[in-house]
């Protein structure tokens, strides 16, 4: 029998080969947070498991403890991003206004990470986090009299027209020389002449003020869902 089977003394402490190939340094929150600190800085498109491993100073294999796939890595790190979408309070009793704020929180959350829009793009959390900010959202529609049906895709129409506009933000921001034409070579190319439509709306679509942009499309998908005829369930419900 090897002295590594033999017992130790009564109150002794387990051994260490309980925990081995887990180092101490490793553990499911940390991962994500070196994920997405490593997000910031090279691109969803270099952040790879072997890279994240190197920057973890672990064996790449350590990290399937946890993620045994890049996209359940991806799902955790869209379930960060939505920490702090509920940290405060809604400010108004009005549901237009709550619609409209947890969008703005989504939006702020998606674009505070490198890529982030695309990282969140296709998961499907269950974690606290994304199920907290869905449920919310339906439960402001609900309050605002919508049938739970109309709520849910009122509420999917909402987060998908943050995300799409948050990943075109995103894109638009991170254009290089080989990427889509820049503002000064569209205004070349749109002569009033052959797009008489098109050309004086450039200032507009060349327009980099994004947030504009959002707010008024916004304002056009909430004055929509009020146009349904549905209002809050009563004066000055809050949720």
């Amino acid at each position: 029998m090897s002295s590594a089977s033999t017992p130790g003394p009564p109150g002794a402490r387990p051994a260490a080969t309980t925990t081995r190939g887990r180092p101490p340094k490793l553990d499911q929150a940390r991962t994500v947070d070196v994920a997405l600190a490593l997000l910031d800085e090279v691109g969803l498109d270099a952040l790879t498991m072997r890279r994240l491993a190197e920057a973890m100073d672990v064996r790449a294999g350590a990290l399937y403890r946890y993620f045994a796939t890049k996209h359940e890595l991806l799902t955790a790190m869209a379930e960060a991003l939505l920490a702090d979408c509920l940290d405060r309070p809604l400010p108004s009793p009005d549901w237009s206004e709550r619609l409209a704020e947890l969008a703005r929180r989504m939006r702020s959350a998606l674009l505070s990470r490198r890529d982030g829009a695309r990282v969140y793009a296709g998961t499907h959390s269950t974690g606290r986090h994304t199920l907290g900010f869905a449920d919310t959202l339906i439960g402001v529609l609900r309050e605002a009299g919508f049938a739970p049906d109309d709520a849910a895709r009122a509420a999917l129409t909402v987060v998908n027209f943050t995300l799409g506009h948050t990943l075109e933000e995103q894109a638009a921001r991170q254009v290089t020389d080989d990427g889509p034409a820049d503002p000064e070579r569209l205004r070349e190319a749109v002569t009033p002449a052959q797009y008489p439509h098109l050309a004086p709306a450039l200032p507009v679509l060349t327009s980099t003020d994004f947030a504009a942009h959002f707010t008024f499309g916004l304002r056009l998908l909430i004055e929509g869902l009020r146009a349904t005829g549905r209002g809050p369930a009563s004066p000055g419900a809050d949720g």
